[in-house]
């Protein structure tokens, strides 16, 4: 006699196929196999944990919208689920709509007020809009929470930086640094930080430290070529930016300023290899070339009046 399966059942074998089925990466056949678990009767929590496999799913193949719409089932389904708020806060986030990202943030830690992701990223969005001090008070409110969070307390005294209070982005940035040593962008942070305090020197070793965590952090080989020119050392800094290059090979700053380094010296076919590949990555460097007075050694030459006409071919 075959057995006969229940409802119950046919959900069950519905999410291991789900799940086979997701680990051999066929995310199509994974999301078919959790609608039609649904189909099925089940407990509350287990079907809002298959609600949530099929958002997660829908956003790794890049349905957004689809994953939306999964996240306000699960609201359906609970109105509590702190955790469904902030995944669609942070889908508005990667698509660009800050305003309803920050509205959800806020609808998770309404029913969490120990989300510290969430104010994280609330912090992170008023950043980015330009409310500094609404960053400020969210970043305190994730270091309240988290006390070793040294990403906060980077980012916090990055914020102090802009602000030009120093002696406050100095102790977060201290902080951030004695929490995790090997924070490359807190090193980086510490360097900016030391060079507006004048000092130079603990400046560089800042950003010597940065770079020997993370190479490809381009920033780091650019701020210190800065001070390497403005010290009067064109060689020092063409070496700094050379290496920077041969790490981010991307990285079309850093191709500008070595050509400008370049046309100090009078090394003219250098410096209009560098400008070329610095156009070819980042074309609006056009219009900044033309009122450049680091490159006045190349006005005359006729190569370069043909690069900001834009008559070269890349």
């Amino acid at each position: 006699m075959k057995g006969h399966l229940s409802d119950y059942d046919r959900r069950y074998n519905y999410i291991i196929l789900a799940e086979r089925s997701y680990l051999d990466n066929k995310m199509g056949k994974a999301i078919k196999f959790y609608l039609k678990a649904l189909n099925f009767p089940g407990d509350k929590d287990e079907t809002i944990e298959i609600l949530y496999n099929i958002a997660f799913l829908y956003s790794k193949v890049g349905e957004r919208e689809k994953s939306l719409k999964a996240y306000e089932r699960i609201i359906k389904e609970d109105e509590k689920e702190a955790g469904a708020y902030f995944e669609m806060a942070s889908i508005y986030e990667k698509i660009g709509n800050k305003e309803k990202a920050l509205k959800y943030y806020f609808n998770a830690v309404k029913l969490n007020e120990e989300y510290n992701r969430a104010y994280f990223y609330i912090a992170n969005i008023y950043d980015e809009i330009g409310k500094k001090d609404e960053a400020i008070k969210y970043y305190k409110k994730v270091i309240d929470l988290i006390p070793n969070d040294y990403v906060a307390y980077n980012n916090l005294g990055s914020i102090y930086e802009e602000l030009n209070q120093y002696d406050k982005a100095y102790d977060m940035i201290k902080e951030s640094i004695k929490i995790n040593p090997e924070y490359y962008k807190a090193l980086f942070n510490m360097g900016v930080i030391e060079k507006k305090r004048k000092n130079l020197k603990k400046s560089v070793e800042y950003y010597n430290k940065s770079i020997e965590k993370n190479k490809t952090y381009p920033y780091s080989f650019l701020n210190k070529s800065v001070i390497y020119i403005e010290r009067g050392n064109i060689k020092g800094a063409i070496k700094v930016l050379t290496e920077g290059i041969k790490y981010n090979p991307h990285a079309e700053y850093l191709y500008y300023n070595r050509a400008c380094c370049y046309s100090k010296i009078k090394k003219l076919d250098e410096a209009l290899n560098d400008l070329k590949k610095a156009i070819i990555l980042y074309p609006n460097f056009i219009d900044i070339i033309k009122l450049d007075k680091d490159l006045e050694n190349l006005y005359k030459d006729s190569r370069f009046i043909s690069l900001i006409n834009k008559k070269f071919r890349v």
